[in-house]
């Protein structure tokens, strides 16, 4: 649940207080860019690698930088410390605004709507980390910009819950019987002692802790490649590894209920994780109080 203030157009306010236009095009036309990260004691991780992806998307949709650095700063900085701090999962989101009617082609001029708040860290349970978690597979029925973090998500929103519906904690999606990614994660192989990850396309978010298993391999000396996956390799990998900025980086041990390699979470997984873990100050930004 959000904490109870947020940001929004400029300043903090309590949320219960918070009013969007109805005919703000985010709301009609899903005409709006988002970014998810976590937050370790008050500190964003991976902030840059975020504001670039945001920045990048708000270029595919026409759309001008609406804070620099320094802007995001001082808001994120607001933001978290205005509701204590700690371990937070922070979400923003930027909409090209209001227009005074409902019309496909954007008008000139309207002003951007900038949103964020926060809400607790979603802990990740032991057990998961231990045992791994359990996926499906289905089609990948979304729609052909995936690169563009929108938040336009019905295609993502009825995907994972068919997978809960399946009692599974994530679809792994394909594509013409190539891997492209799951549902709310980015998803890795691993074969022949490789990590392998399908590569950048408009199929695929630029996830950010996708790059940090990349960082993460290199450190480890682990062999990562970025090439197509087909069906087959994943059904037949050695360990499926899954990343996302709030769940972190965890294991599928189980697809479709088949077991995945030996049907715990694998080496190679263990020395990421471990190596994950010690990255959440590493690679986070101290916000200004």
């Amino acid at each position: 649940m959000p904490l109870p203030l947020i940001w929004l157009d400029g300043r903090l306010l309590p949320l219960a207080e918070a009013r969007i236009s109805p005919l703000d095009r985010g709301f009609l036309f899903g005409d709006a860019v988002y970014e998810v990260l976590p937050v370790y004691g008050g500190r964003a991780y991976r902030l840059d690698a975020h504001l670039e992806r945001l920045n990048r998307s708000l270029n595919e949709i026409r759309m001008p930088q609406v804070l620099d650095r320094t802007g995001w700063l001082v808001a994120l900085g607001a933001l978290v410390h205005g509701n204590g701090g700690g371990d937070l999962l922070l979400y923003l989101q930027v909409t090209r605004g209001v227009e005074p009617e409902r019309n496909h082609v954007p008008r000139p001029g309207a002003r951007p709507t900038v949103l964020a708040f926060v809400a607790p860290l979603p802990m990740i349970p032991a057990s998961l980390i231990e045992r791994g978690a359990t996926a499906m597979t289905a089609a990948d029925s979304r729609w052909a910009r995936c690169d563009i973090k929108a938040t336009s998500l019905l295609a993502n929103v009825l995907l994972r819950w068919q997978a809960a519906d399946a009692d599974t904690s994530e679809a792994i999606l394909l594509r013409d019987g190539w891997l492209t990614e799951g549902s709310t994660s980015s998803v890795h192989v691993v074969l022949s002692g490789r990590l392998l990850t399908p590569p950048q396309t408009h199929a695929i978010l630029p996830g950010t802790t996708r790059g940090v298993l990349f960082d993460l391999a290199a450190r480890e000396g682990i062999v990562s490649q970025r090439r197509a996956v087909t069906e087959a390799e994943l059904r037949g990998a050695e360990e499926i590894i899954i990343a996302s900025a709030g769940g972190g980086i965890r294991a599928v041990t189980v697809l479709d209920g088949a077991a995945i390699g030996g049907g715990s979470p694998g080496p190679l997984f263990r020395r990421l994780y471990a190596g994950f873990l010690a990255t959440k100050t590493e690679f986070s930004t101290e916000l200004p109080a």
